[in-house]
């Protein structure tokens, strides 16, 4: 099966939330083809670029499929999720989510050559732009984070683009089960330690799991999933 984008998305910085904090989140459909650099899409921004976007998360996938799934459970966030766009992804597909993603999936979108390379770390700036103070840790407790790309060739992409699986180097490691071992069974030395040695990984993430069999110990989580009471600096 090779499913099609619904849609591609990008958004410039705007204020986000009572702090007013430069974020890209609010990203928009576009009608024609878009051009896909090392650093991401043509036209789309990111506030804080120490955390979001660079060549290991120049691109943000998230399944059109987990919309239904939070509509039902937070039935009072319908009017965000009533299409892509909400979780500040790139593309948005049905038919193709965290179970069926592998790290170091290369995929042909468009003219591009794609690499998958980490799930995504959900952040205090989703409980702003859905008026939630626990949306972000939800989304890491669900596993519904979506997946980044690096690029691997640069070209075009476009919604209607089929997706073509080319390789797929680490087929045990599906996006979902890399989740959780990092949200669930945290302290698994020897999955952390398979992890940490995966090359197709970002090695930020590698770096994350060898501070785990390090310490012994799980970070922590507050600091990125609780919205800070004073504006961040």
């Amino acid at each position: 099966m090779n499913p099609a984008i619904r849609a591609v998305l990008v958004g410039r910085c705007a204020p986000l939330g009572r702090h007013g904090v430069p974020s890209g989140i609010d990203k928009r459909p576009v009608d024609a083809a878009v051009d896909v650099t090392f650093t991401g899409l043509s036209g789309d921004e990111q506030g804080d670029r120490k955390n979001h976007g660079g060549p290991e998360k120049a691109i943000h996938h998230y399944a059109f499929d987990h919309y239904a799934v939070w509509r039902g459970e937070f039935p009072a966030l319908a009017p965000r999720l009533a299409v892509p766009g909400a979780f500040g992804e790139n593309i948005s597909t049905d038919g193709m989510t965290e179970a069926d993603v592998c790290i170091g999936d290369v995929y042909r979108i468009g003219s591009t050559l794609l690499q998958v390379s980490q799930g995504r770390q959900p952040c205090w700036r989703l409980n702003e732009r859905f008026g939630m103070p626990a949306m972000a840790r939800q989304v890491q407790e669900q596993g519904r984070t979506g997946w980044y790309y690096r690029v691997i060739e640069q070209g075009r992409i476009a919604a209607g683009d089929r997706i073509r699986l080319v390789d797929r180097p680490a087929p045990r490691w599906t996006v979902k089960r890399i989740l959780d071992v990092l949200y669930r069974d945290t302290l698994n030395a020897d999955d952390l330690a398979r992890l940490s040695a995966l090359p197709q990984l970002a090695e930020s993430w590698r770096k994350l799991c060898r501070g785990r069999l390090e310490r012994h110990a799980v970070e922590d989580w507050s600091l990125r999933l609780e919205t800070p009471e004073e504006a961040p600096r």
